[in-house]
């Protein structure tokens, strides 16, 4: 995940200044060094780190941080809120028309995902906003870029308007026609890219903006690219005038200086996020759960949205009245298993809570294998089995592995990991489970 590293230096800064308890001006300079070299690692711009450090600076040495009684989670807190106020203060959401369509005109570099992101807007908007979108093939001349759009179109139910290579103007101002004739109240349009800005490319961007007077425009930037995804932005924008920046694979190795840097650069911010390949993998941009993420303590608002978006109400409450009855079986064992996996890669979850040392689970992700091998076991046993696992006694459990294609030692392992989320389960209800908190796992 983007911003492991800073998080890791910013963590070690932090806990030296807890260490020593009061605090000299010299103490906080000497820590606004570190973190000043920390950001720059990150690869944030260093026009936007010097006015950072100075107005963190400013603020920390103040005879009231000083003299408070807990001058370091002082500092911390006034790190946090200027670290959410460079990146935005708050989520910004789309820009809705007035009067349908709502048009979000898509532009970027070739290579930043601009295609597959577009489509995973439409996506969000038909499935978190009601809306009924329609995806534009306005870049005629990357091979391929029509099909590509048309198969993730297919695969998330939005429909792909285009007219094979012609006019990108001519194109997008149809498409509207189109949209207005049939009910599409969000049009997205896919526009050329580049490997580089070039004024061709601009030329043409700026004629269809022209033509269409989109509701947004948004631009798309590669996270990994760094100090070169927010010259791509100042050049974009000084352009086009964008609404808005949409900053893809944050999920990956990144360093993070195009996230933190890109609002403060182009006056313009970050509204979603890129966070994987799948196509639902996208997410409102909010800048407080960000700068609570790279200090280290967590985003438990995510991780519980994350959670109510995969977990089913209905069998929470059911699963909660068993736990406290504890009469769970290894049949609500696999519904739990099978809807933690679809939350996503492990790292991912961990860096959303507080505390957790992200660096020991990079890579980790939800093994597949493992899945399909407890899904075997437990078709191969009886009903009677899966609701009384206590019978599974020699005997049954070598039908078992002989029907599943699995070992003896592999159902033992299952039941032991059922036996755990017993205990778990046990520990956390007792009376006390809380109201709200219904769709988590009981070992989350």
């Amino acid at each position: 995940m983007a911003f492991e590293g800073l998080t890791q230096k910013l963590g070690a800064i932090f806990n030296g200044l807890k260490s020593k308890g009061r605090l000299r001006e010299s103490d906080v300079r000497d820590a606004m060094r570190e973190v000043r070299v920390a950001l720059l690692e990150a690869d944030v711009n260093f026009k936007v780190v010097k006015q950072f450090i100075a107005g963190v600076t400013e603020k920390c040495v103040g005879s009231d941080v000083l003299d408070s009684l807990s001058p370091a989670q002082t500092i911390i807190k006034i790190v946090n809120d200027e670290l959410i106020a460079l990146m935005g203060g708050e989520n910004q959401k789309l820009t809705i028309a007035s009067k349908p369509p709502t048009i979000i005109m898509m532009v970027g570099l070739q290579g930043a995902g601009k295609t597959t992101n577009g489509a995973k807007l439409a996506g969000y908007a038909k499935k978190k906003l009601g809306k009924r979108p329609l995806l534009v093939a306005c870049d005629v001349y990357r091979p391929a870029a029509i099909k590509q759009l048309q198969i993730v179109g297919a695969q998330l139910g939005v429909p792909v308007f285009e007219m094979g290579q012609d006019d990108p103007v001519k194109i997008a101002k149809a498409a509207i026609a189109h949209a207005t004739k049939h009910g599409n109240d969000m049009v997205f349009l896919d526009t050329a890219g580049r490997l580089h800005i070039d004024e061709a490319l601009m030329d043409e961007l700026r004629a269809i903006k022209a033509a269409v007077k989109p509701t947004e425009i948004l631009l798309t930037i590669d996270a990994m690219t760094g100090q070169d995804a927010v010259n791509a932005a100042t050049a974009f924008h000084e352009a086009l005038d964008i609404d808005g920046v949409v900053l893809t694979k944050l999920d990956g190795d990144a360093r993070g200086g195009a996230a933190l840097s890109v609002k403060a650069v182009t006056r313009r911010p970050v509204k979603f996020v890129g966070l994987g390949e799948k196509l639902d993998a996208i997410e409102p941009f909010h800048p407080e759960r960000m700068a609570s993420r790279i200090l280290g303590m967590g985003d438990m608002l995510s991780l519980i949205e994350k959670a109510q978006e995969n977990f089913s109400e209905q069998k929470a409450i059911e699963l909660e009245e068993k736990m406290r009855k504890n009469k769970m079986t290894l049949n609500d064992f696999r519904d739990q298993m099978s809807q933690l996996k679809g939350m996503g890669n492990i790292a991912d979850i961990a860096s959303m809570l507080p505390g957790v040392n992200q660096k020991a689970l990079t890579g980790a992700t939800f093994d597949d294998n493992m899945f399909k091998r407890t899904d075997a076991i437990m078709s191969s046993m009886t009903h009677y089995e899966r609701e009384n696992p206590d019978v599974l006694n020699s005997r049954r459990k070598r039908r078992i592995a002989a029907g599943s294609g699995t070992r003896v030692e592999d159902i033992n392992r299952l039941l032991k990991q059922f036996e755990q989320m017993q205990m778990m389960a046990k520990q956390m209800t007792g009376g006390k489970m809380k109201k709200g908190k219904r769709g988590m796992l009981p070992f989350m």
